[in-house]
């Protein structure tokens, strides 16, 4: 703790320095004997001399604009200036007072001008090598206008407070910091002499921790703890009067049967009774220590003994108990270890457990028995001991270090751990069947949707075939064989999308503004008879995701609010920002911050059995042919794949609730999303050459003949690989349409080399499904998703060779 002691000294010299700058300034408040300017000016007047003779008294006139006129010998000797630089005029406020101290400097000189005298002030100086002094001063104005200031070098007391207010920090650090109590306390004694009680003047925050006493400072210990024992007090009160430390262990039982380890000692002035005390709360070392005792006593007994008088339990006991010395070599050991691992005691005395431990875990129990040996108890520890026949039994121990030995005690657990691994494996056997159910009810959904799907674009292309089909029927074929291509495309989307393989296009967007765009369209979707509600913070909310799943996955709960609630109710719309996502379904919670957007519906409700399955792909309370059962699926797998998730609470006959967490982001630079493409084919110009990668032989014989029919010309290979060994050929190509899963390299790899090798030239990426895609992005390549169109196509390879294009090209 910091000496008080200094406190006392520095106010007693401020004090000094200050009555001796009113001393030396007092001539000053009568007439001098000659004006100024007269024969040396003010400092040779003889009434001066005597104080100017100070070496710590500095003294100068300046006038008014801070130029010094004059200066003593001892301000030039704190200044470091010459009188030859004083004659030159160096001497100004603008060098000899630093920046931060010129505003103060100014204040002086206004205060004379007002005045006529101003206030004695500490401030730095500047010397001529550029250092600092502090300083005491006093300024006058004389009668011819000039300033005249007397200045006391006080650096040393200046350094002196400064080291004491260190000191004092790291004792207010330390005082805080420490895990150990602390207090200081004043003693009150009786008139027998006999300490009475005591009155908290300081604690620090780890003392209610170690006493449970809250809100001590300034509170007496009767009044805190009226049953605390008097020998606290006899012993505080001997070190107040004596002035002698004390160190001791003992209990306090009105604080709960605490025990502490107390360091007392005097602080301050012997009259004021004051008494440091430093402790610690060590119940629970003293509470241990008895049980080790007691535990040693009892083995040791055993162990000596040898006899009958060897407790009942070290014969009976079913678990193993044992007795070491710190180096882990068995003293005694009780008959269990004999009925558990086969082993005579007398074949394990004298060693250590070395050669019956696993290999595996031989590391592991040597490390085991280091730590015990430097006092340190084993609470629960597992390993392996070779039994007489040859097998392993394991083993969960239990261990306290105790007067040089280790007293240990361990139960066969094998099949425990037996029975554990079974049931794990049983529970792996069950959710490897869940997961088999699931995909048969996915593969025969898949196979019932596109079954349904194929059969409508089998029979039209069986009607195209006819010669003779009138073009009315034939337009109405062709347009039933893309619908139905589009809802194919659907589907696989929203597969995708469950699967968390969809390829996603995130974007950063401000999610209230979005949902409030879908929920105007809802109407539409919902029908007449449903309220749509909509309730969001009036400020926007930024996510990263893609735009389009988003949107989809709201419409997706709408109309499941809808069919819910049979077309009649209220579809009530929330966002909160800055939320936390919670447990769901196992899932760590996370704290975010994440938008939670929420549709509650006033619809029949699910039962728990329904919600266990309700994210389940193909899964579906519709009659059949009125869902698929894939738009919750389509809302989970986006969550997923968004870094989110999404929750759903319901009660039969109260409605349902879905959450959509998605991370929230910090605002864009230029929010907003790229303007679409123009439609319409956008065909070739003339000598375009494009190089297709593609190595599935029916789509890419059917891609070449797309591109030559837009008017490119095509060159077709299969592999990555072949397509690097065209181009190191020759390189006039104006873009490169390449698959992203082929076998060896795939087509991003493709695109990167390509980037290093061939800047210039596009590269335009297609894909139906591919798990890299979703999980790190197309890496800023354009991607044509898979089915695709010859319109999409042709607008996809314009604008990727677009910068390519001559100006005033039409093409």
């Amino acid at each position: 703790m910091a000496d008080p002691g200094h406190v006392p000294d520095l106010l007693a010299e401020n004090e000094r320095l200050r009555a001796a700058l009113a001393e030396a300034a007092r001539p000053l408040e009568r007439p001098l004997e000659r004006p100024l300017g007269e024969g040396g000016g003010v400092l040779v007047d003889p009434r001066l001399r005597a104080v100017l003779d100070i070496e710590t008294v500095g003294a100068i006139v300046f006038d008014m604009a801070g130029r010094v006129r004059e200066a003593n010998d001892t301000f030039l000797a704190m200044s470091g200036y010459s009188r030859q630089d004083l004659t030159h005029g160096l001497l100004t406020a603008a060098t000899l007072v630093p920046p931060e101290w010129q505003a103060m400097s100014r204040r002086v000189i206004a205060d004379l001008q007002a005045q006529g005298r101003s206030n004695s002030t500490e401030r730095e100086y500047l010397r001529r090598d550029g250092s600092r002094f502090w300083a005491l001063c006093a300024a006058t104005r004389l009668e011819d206008g000039t300033g005249f200031e007397f200045i006391i070098d006080i650096t040393g007391r200046r350094q002196v407070e400064e080291a004491l207010r260190c000191s004092e920090a790291r004792y207010r650090t330390l005082f805080a910091a420490i895990d150990a109590g602390f207090c200081v306390i004043a003693l009150r004694f009786a008139e027998d002499g006999r300490a009475e009680d005591y009155r908290f003047l300081e604690v620090n925050p780890a003392f209610a921790r170690h006493t449970g006493l809250e809100g001590a400072a300034g509170r007496w210990m009767r009044d805190i703890a009226p049953g605390h024992e008097q020998h606290w007090y006899d012993l505080y009160g001997r070190v107040a009067r004596t002035g002698e430390p004390i160190r001791f262990i003992q209990p306090a039982h009105a604080l709960g049967e605490r025990w502490y380890e107390v360091h007392a000692f005097r602080v301050d002035a012997p009259e004021a009774h004051h008494v440091a005390v430093l402790f610690n709360d060590v119940t629970a070392q003293r509470r241990l220590e008895e049980a080790l005792r007691g535990l040693n006593e009892t083995l040791e007994r055993q162990v000596a003994a040898r006899t009958a008088e060897r407790d009942r339990i070290w014969q009976v006991s079913r678990d193993m108990l044992g007795v070491a010395d710190a180096d882990g070599v068995w003293r005694s050991v009780n008959p269990a270890w004999t009925a558990t691992l086969g082993w005579r005691p007398d074949e394990v005395v004298g060693r250590s457990s070395a050669w019956l431990e696993h290999p595996d875990d031989h590391d592991r129990t040597r490390e085991e028995i280091r730590r015990l040996g430097s006092g340190e108890p084993t609470l629960s520890f597992e390993n392996r001991f070779r039994t007489r026949d040859g097998g392993y039994r394991t083993l969960s121990w239990r261990a306290v270090p105790f007067e040089g030995n280790l007293y240990c005690v361990a139960r066969d657990v094998t099949e425990q751990r037996e029975r554990a691994q079974r049931l794990v494996q049983a529970e792996e056997a069950l959710r490897q069947s869940q997961k088999m159910e699931a995909v048969g009810q996915l593969t025969g959904g898949v196979a019932h949707d596109f079954n349904n799907l194929l059969t409508i674009i089998r029979s039209s292309v069986d009607f195209l075939r006819r010669p003779d089909l009138p073009e009315a029927r034939k337009a109405r074929y062709l347009d039933a064989v893309s619908d139905t291509v589009d809802r194919a495309a659907k589907l696989t989307g929203q597969l995708l999308a469950f699967a968390r393989r969809q390829a996603l296009a995130p974007e950063v967007f401000d999610v209230v503004a979005r949902l409030q765009g879908v929920a105007d369209m809802l109407d539409t979707v919902t029908g007449a008879r449903i309220r749509v509600v909509t309730e969001g913070p009036g400020w926007p909310c930024f996510v990263r995701a893609d735009l389009s799943q988003f949107e989809t996955a709201l419409i997706n709960m709408a109309v499941n609010a809808r069919d819910a609630m049979e077309g009649e109710g209220t579809l009530t719309l929330r966002i909160a920002c800055g939320a936390q996502k919670p447990e769901i379904r196992g899932h760590a919670a996370a704290r975010g911050p994440f938008a939670a957007i929420s549709l509650t519906d006033t619809g029949i409700g699910m039962t728990p059995a329904v919600i266990d399955k309700i994210f389940e792909p193909f899964f579906t309370t519709k009659e059949v042919g009125k869902g698929t059962g894939l738009g919750l699926s389509q809302v989970f797998g986006f969550a997923k794949q968004s870094g989110g998730d999404v929750d759903v609470t319901s009660r039969v006959g109260q409605g349902s609730t879905f959450i959509l967490y998605l991370p929230e982001v910090p605002a864009p630079d230029e929010p907003g999303r790229p303007a679409p493409a123009e439609e319409g084919l956008a065909p070739a110009r003339a000598g375009q050459r494009v190089l297709l990668v593609e190595d599935n032989v029916g789509v890419g014989r059917f891609a070449a003949q797309i591109l030559n029919d837009l008017g490119y010309v095509a060159t077709w290979v299969t592999h990555a690989e072949a397509a690097l060994d065209v181009l190191g050929q020759d390189a006039a190509y104006d873009a490169v349409f390449s698959d992203v899963v082929m076998p060896g390299m795939g087509g991003i790899e493709l695109g990167k080399i390509l980037r290093q090798r061939h800047p210039g030239l596009p590269v335009l990426l297609t894909s139906g499904y591919s798990h890299v895609l979703a999980q790190e992005g197309s890496h800023g390549f354009p991607l044509l998703h898979k089915p695709y169109s010859a319109e999409q196509l042709s607008q996809q390879l314009a604008s990727a060779i677009g910068p390519r294009r001559a100006p005033g090209s039409s093409a």
